[in-house]
Order: structure tokens, then C-alpha cells, then sequence
């Protein structure tokens, strides 16, 4: 066959995607076709190289002793900021606690003086070199949320810088309005629930500037009925629904999501067996971040709690000022060292269930029909992703079928 076609041929294994009856399906010696940015077929290199002769390629890519893997997906990120809070993390290690931070005027309030004062264009150029680091370690889709501005002209500048970033970057990135991420100093609480539900959230719709809603449902943030309200309004609005819940405290943020069939229910530190068994039921995807226990020291979310349930849960990095890991690769390594998840779970959970937490079930798959997003990896197996911890095995990164980092 001859035409405009990129052929990766000769893989030491191929992680196709999500198994029928293991977590994953490998091919060894394996290889894809991409066309126009779509993959049109998968399979081993001997059969392919006989229908698609490589000399025949636009482009051929040898990945021989290499691995082949879909694009990572990250699904929960705060990436769009401006300012550093490398002293809060230094002042937690000696001995300051999250709220405590929070209380005396430092995490997210500080951010949001400094994302006040801050240009789009500066938020914009922020953004595009944390997708850069984000690229390099494999990411190929992203979430992005607004949340540090708490007002309606700051939340919409976040996310028109948003906007700019994915016109002008690789990655494609997919915007979520947090406007209740927390209250503003010139606000009470109920003002500000009442700002975000009749000022920001139409602002927001009418300007298409997210996809996603997302709520901060936890001790010292939003209630559980607070956050109801603020996301049916949203449901109303055609937005789709996510929550950060049960992180600090259990306020029942996961049975909300379950109640509004939210595509996502985020963090989980202090979910229950039923909290499990309410997201699993309602087909919402528990996503954990392992990166955020962490960095804050805590124990790790129990990922058998919503397997047992009946879920695959998803991982994601959390990036934010406070959670200042843009890798990927990290959660996965985080994900099996933390969490003590199998490695191919983590890597299916950092790919095809990450893609679920977004609506996107083409993405994080190496299936015909699907997005030419893949990466390859300089390691002899995909076990080395998380077992060679402290590095980036990340040799190249294709989108749409187009090499995009190398």
C-alpha cells in the first residue's frame, strides 16, 4: 500500500489496550498504522510490514528493543497558575498541615493573588511549558481547570489562556470551569456560591470556555449541599460533571457524584466500601491521585476498595502548585510503589481509564478507529515503566500520528 501513512514497526511489545480477560493486551514484535492521524491497523510487525511495506511510508519509525504504548492520559490537573509556593512545601515538612497553610492566607488564596495580577498571556506562556514537561513524559491528552481565580473575569482569563495553549500545543487539552475551588477574601460563602452559580457559570457557557464543571466538596471548601447546587446548575447548563471528593474529610462528595452521574469523582482519600459501590453502580470513574498523598504525606487511596466494587479506576497527576509533579510516568511509578498497583493496572489506568474520566473512550488504546497517539518507550519491557523508577523512559511521543516530541 502506498500513501500518506505512518508506520511504527518492530516494537519489543505493543500495549494494544484494555484486555478480555487481563488488565492489558500485549503483542510482541508488534506495529501500527496511522493515516490522516487515525490508527487503521495494529497487529504483528511480519503481517503488517506484508500489507504496508515500510518503504512505502511517509514515515517509519523502527522501535526495535523499544516498547509501544498509547498516549498517556491526565486526566485531573490544575496546570493553568502563576506563582511558586516552594516555601509552603518546605513548611510542611516542618510540620504545617494543608489547612493550616490555607487558614493563614497561603495555598490556594496565594495562587489566586498571583493569578489576579497575572496577563492571559503570562498564564498562556506558564501553561505552554508545563505541557512541555508534560509531553516529554508522555502525555498526550489533558485536562486543564480553571479554579484560581474565583471570579468571574480571573476564571475566565484562566480558561481562555487555556483555550490559547491548546490552539498553539500537541497536546490536546480539555478545559474544566473549579470557579468553587474556594472562597474568596471579599466574599462570604453564600455570596460567593450565589456568584459562581448566577455570574461565572453563565459567563463560562456563554463564552464555550469548558467542557467540564468540577467542585472542591471538602472540609475548609464546599458542602455536599453546596456543591449540589452548583453542579445541577451546571448539569442544567450542558456542562459535564466532576468533583474533587473525600479528600480530607468524608462529606459525601462521591455519593453526589453518584446521585448526578458525574463523569468523575476525584481524590477518594477518605472513601468507604459503599462510596465505592455508589460510583461503581452509577458508572462514574474513581479517580485517585497518587501524587497528592505523596506530596502531602498521607496514606494512599485504597484502589482495591472500587475494584472490588466493580470499578477500574483511573490515576492522574493532580498538578498544582501544590502537587508540582507534571509527569505522568511519576503517577505510574506512584501508583505501583504508593498504591501497590499491579503495572499493568497502572498503566491501564493512567491510559483507557483516564480517556473514560474524560468521555473519551477512543483515547488511551491502540485500536483501529482510534486517535494515533502513542508513545514509545526506551525500556525491553512495559513492566520497566514503574520498575526503573526516577527516570523517563520516554524516547518519542506521536499525536494524531505526527512525531511531536523526540
Amino acid at each position: 500500500m502506498e500513501g500518506s501513512h505512518t508506520i511504527v514497526h518492530g516494537a519489543e511489545e505493543l500495549v494494544r489496550g484494555p484486555g478480555t480477560d487481563d488488565p492489558l493486551e500485549v503483542i510482541e514484535d508488534g506495529a501500527v498504522v496511522i493515516e490522516e492521524g487515525v490508527i487503521i491497523e495494529v497487529g504483528q510487525t511480519e503481517e503488517i510490514e506484508r500489507r504496508f511495506p515500510p518503504e512505502n511510508a511517509t514515515t517509519t519509525i523502527d522501535a526495535s528493543d523499544q516498547v509501544v504504548v498509547p498516549g498517556l492520559v491526565d486526566s485531573h490537573t490544575h496546570a493553568v497558575f502563576a506563582g511558586d509556593r516552594s516555601d509552603e512545601f518546605a513548611a510542611r515538612l516542618a510540620g504545617a498541615d494543608y489547612q493550616q497553610i490555607l487558614a493563614e492566607g497561603g495555598g490556594i488564596l496565594r495562587t489566586v493573588r498571583a493569578v489576579r495580577e497575572a496577563s492571559e498571556a503570562e498564564l498562556r506562556d506558564n501553561l505552554l511549558d508545563i505541557l512541555d514537561l508534560m509531553l516529554a513524559h508522555g502525555s498526550t491528552t489533558v485536562e486543564v481547570k480553571s479554579g484560581y481565580g474565583l471570579s468571574t473575569e480571573s476564571e475566565c482569563k484562566m480558561l481562555r489562556a487555556v483555550a490559547a495553549a491548546d490552539a498553539l500545543h500537541p497536546i490536546e487539552l480539555v478545559a474544566t470551569f473549579l470557579g468553587a475551588h474556594a472562597v474568596p477574601p471579599e466574599m462570604d460563602r453564600d455570596e460567593y456560591v450565589d456568584h459562581v452559580i448566577d455570574e461565572q457559570l453563565p459567563a463560562v457557557v456563554d463564552a464555550g470556555l469548558a467542557t467540564y464543571c468540577d467542585v472542591f466538596c471538602d472540609e475548609g471548601a464546599f458542602t455536599r449541599d453546596e456543591s449540589a447546587r452548583i453542579l445541577r446548575v451546571a448539569d442544567e447548563h450542558g456542562l459535564g460533571l466532576k468533583i474533587h471528593a473525600e479528600e480530607f474529610a468524608r462529606l459525601g462528595g462521591a455519593e453526589l457524584a453518584a446521585t448526578l452521574n458525574a463523569t468523575s469523582a476525584d481524590h477518594l482519600l477518605q472513601a468507604t466500601d459503599s462510596d465505592a459501590q455508589a460510583l461503581a453502580d452509577a458508572g462514574v470513574v474513581p479517580t485517585l491521585l497518587p501524587g497528592t498523598a505523596f506530596t502531602l504525606g498521607v496514606e494512599y487511596a485504597d484502589f482495591e476498595r472500587f475494584t472490588d466494587a466493580g470499578s477500574w479506576p483511573a490515576i492522574a497527576s493532580d498538578f498544582n502548585p501544590n502537587c508540582h509533579s507534571p509527569s505522568m510516568v511519576m503517577t505510574v511509578q506512584l501508583a505501583t510503589h504508593g498504591m501497590g498497583m499491579a503495572p499493568d493496572m497502572a498503566l491501564r489506568a493512567a491510559t483507557a481509564e483516564a480517556a473514560h474520566a474524560l468521555d473519551r473512550p477512543d483515547l488511551g488504546r491502540l485500536d483501529e478507529g482510534s486517535p494515533g497517539d502513542l508513545i514509545i518507550l526506551d525500556s525491553p519491557s512495559r513492566l520497566h515503566l514503574p520498575y526503573s523508577f526516577g527516570i523517563n523512559p520516554v524516547e518519542a511521543v506521536i499525536k494524531d500520528g505526527r512525531v511531536v516530541h523526540d
